[in-house]
Formats: structure tokens, C-alpha cells, sequence
């Protein structure tokens, strides 16, 4: 089994998490990929992040439908800061040695990937794939491969700073998290 794992804050997840989870899927031929919102991201403590129930129900509602898109509760339920190298532990255990893992993030990643808990471990762990995203320099990093895949010019940050100045994202979110943001009055 090939299963890629695309963790992320998803604050909020949007059509360029869509895109590269697909892109990765076939391009990298995948049974499935995993989407695992992250509980407490240790690079973003102190910053305005939604609570990780809100995030969660966004991502299931933005990937309904999609047979080979699947959510993990995994590090929500966890206790304490989401770790990349404790999430794949995990997901080890679970498909067992004869699984294929793929970790899969985007370029912008690259950047702050020293600074990563157990970095090494996670190379052994999981092919550790980063999909080129427009603007960010590639950081090469030793065991890392770099996929090119047409990745959407969105970040989650941009999008809240559109609802805080009350522009449109319509386009920029799957319909039911733009139905769900607007309901919730998310960001504003």
C-alpha cells in the first residue's frame, strides 16, 4: 500500500491543499492520502489559529466525496504539540513495515525543516516529498525529494486577511468550507 500524508494547520484548508493532494496522489501513484490537521503546530504557537475541532470538520467537508481522501484525528487527540516524527510513528505502526509512507508539504516547508523535531527519523520513517509553491525558494534538504506539481498561488494567511478585509474567497475554498467559514463567521 503507497499512502501519502499531507499534515498541515489548515487554517483554513483551501483549494491549494485540494490540488497538491491530488497532483501527489497521481503523480506519486498513491492508494490514498491522509489529511491530519494539526493540534497544537509548534512552529505557529501564539498565532491566531482556530480551534482543532473547527479546522478538522473544514478539512472533512472540503475533501467529502473523494474516495481516496481520508482525515486523521490522530494529532488532535493527541496530547500536547503535534509532531511530525510522533504522527508518523503512529502511522507506521498502523500500515505496518511493507507500507510505502509519503510525507508530502510544500516548498515553503523547506525552509524551516532544521529546526524540525527528529528530522532524521522522519527521513526513515517516510519519503519525505516537497511539491515546488510558487514564491518560495527550494531548500535543498539531504533525503528529501522535490516534486513539481502546478500548485495553486493560496495561502491560508492571505485568505484570513481577505475576510478581515471583507474581499471574497469564494474561489479560493472548496464551496462547503466557504459555506462553513461564512456560517461561522470565521476570521473576521
Amino acid at each position: 500500500m503507497r499512502v501519502g500524508i499531507l499534515g498541515g494547520t489548515f487554517n483554513p484548508v483551501h483549494n491549494g491543499h485540494i490540488n497538491l493532494a491530488a497532483e501527489a496522489f497521481r503523480k506519486l501513484r498513491l492508494d490514498r492520502i491522509i489529511f491530519v490537521p494539526a493540534k497544537i503546530p509548534p512552529h505557529k504557537i501564539g498565532h491566531n489559529i482556530l480551534p482543532a475541532k473547527e479546522r478538522y470538520k473544514m478539512v472533512k467537508l472540503a475533501i467529502k466525496g473523494t474516495p481516496y481522501f481520508r482525515i486523521s484525528d490522530y494529532e488532535i487527540k493527541s496530547k500536547g504539540t503535534s509532531y511530525s516524527v510522533k504522527t508518523l510513528k503512529a502511522f507506521r505502526k498502523k500500515f505496518g513495515e511493507n507500507a510505502s509512507l509519503f510525507f508530502i508539504t510544500g516548498s515553503d516547508s523547506l525552509s524551516q525543516i532544521r529546526a524540525w523535531k527528529h528530522l532524521d527519523r522522519i527521513m526513515e520513517l517516510a519519503d519525505f516529498v516537497a511539491a515546488r509553491r510558487p514564491g518560495y525558494r527550494i531548500t535543498r534538504v539531504k533525503g528529501a525529494s522535490i516534486i513539481d506539481i502546478p500548485v495553486m498561488g493560496i495561502s491560508s494567511s492571505a485568505i484570513r486577511q481577505r475576510i478581515k478585509k471583507g474581499l471574497s474567497i469564494k474561489r479560493l475554498v472548496p464551496g462547503p468550507v466557504y459555506k462553513y467559514i461564512n456560517k461561522k463567521g470565521f476570521y473576521r
